[in-house]
């Protein structure tokens, strides 16, 4: 499992290769919201989300024997170009196999980044664990899961550990902490992060409406799945389900998730854009989406926010500000 020890770590082997990203405001923002919003914008991460973070931390903790061999990973797109580049960075081989409904960005940046592309049809059913299995078994490559990985969550664990040491620059100590979830690594990161360097936060899991399985399962107390897998445009953090690794993580530090609209998200890109000048993807929207427009479900008068993605297609970012900007 991971401990405070691990993000420690792995924030030892990420530092000068991450960007700690800033904790930005806007008054008018905080206007719509009704309370002070501080927002972490993981889209200026190297390749465009806080999933670079994790895609270090697994590639650096593994022995170099192994690592020299290559990795392998399944994503949609943001975890496919943070290992990439982190495979990259040590000239190993990368295979990253990807839904082919994935936003054409991604697939063109992952494969820009040197890795091997292999696409499966999820739609259809195709099973990306018995693709991965064959060619990890072939080939000697190491799986990097993409949330239920201890090295992954420490590597996304250092977000909060930068959350917490920003927030008490700003004489910020108590605050509502509202996370885009999709199988709950970057949540349950920054939770365990959070949990021993600013205790007086509570993290809150974000999502979209009829993809809210992190908020349905914290209702119910068991591990509960979507209904499918594809079918909103948040597709950065659709997933079938907490992981198992993180969900017990979840349920013990997190308070109640929070859910959005397609509309919502698409929104909050368009005043991300307009008021901090920051690009969004839908998925990374999310909290920010729950922050302006959930304010009835929020106690705190200081809410931090992680926009955690900024890879969006332009077809669909001009859309987001022709309809609300």
């Amino acid at each position: 499992m991971t401990s405070l020890n691990m993000i420690e770590a792995a924030a030892s082997r990420l530092d000068g290769h991450v960007r700690r990203t800033p904790l930005l405001s806007s008054p008018f923002l905080d206007e719509i919201a009704g309370r002070r919003i501080l927002v972490k914008p993981e889209c200026l991460q190297h390749t465009g989300s806080f999933k670079f973070r994790g895609g270090l931390s697994a590639v650096t903790a593994l022995d170099p024997e192994v690592r020299k061999r290559g990795v392998i990973a399944f994503s949609s797109g943001n975890h496919a170009q943070g290992v990439a580049l982190a495979a990259r960075m040590h000239a190993i081989p990368a295979v990253i196999i990807m839904p082919k409904d994935a936003p054409a960005l991604k697939i063109d940046n992952t494969r820009a980044l040197g890795a091997e592309v292999v696409l499966y049809d999820r739609v259809g059913g195709e099973s990306r664990e018995a693709l991965g299995q064959g060619l990890s078994d072939a080939r000697g490559l190491t799986l990097i899961k993409p949330y239920d990985e201890p090295q992954v969550i420490a590597g996304q664990g250092t977000t909060g550990l930068e959350i917490a040491e920003q927030a008490a620059e700003l004489g910020v100590t108590q605050a509502e902490v509202l996370v885009c979830c999709g199988g709950g690594g970057l949540t349950s990161g920054i939770a365990l992060a959070l949990e021993d360097r600013a205790p007086e936060m509570r993290v809150r899991p974000c999502e979209p409406d009829g993809f809210d399985d992190t908020k349905r399962s914290l209702a119910s107390g068991i591990i509960t799945r979507n209904p499918s897998e594809s079918g909103n445009i948040c597709d950065a953090i659709l997933t079938p389900q907490p992981g198992e690794i993180t969900f017990p993580i979840l349920q013990r530090l997190c308070g109640p998730g929070l859910s959005v609209t397609e509309d919502e998200a698409l929104q909050a890109m368009a005043l991300a854009f307009s008021r901090l000048k920051v690009v969004a993807e839908p998925g990374g929207a999310v909290a920010l989406a729950a922050a302006l427009f959930r304010a009835d479900q929020l106690q705190s008068d200081t809410v931090i926010v992680t926009i955690s993605g900024g890879n969006v297609d332009p077809s669909l970012f001009r859309e987001a500000l022709k309809r609300y900007a």
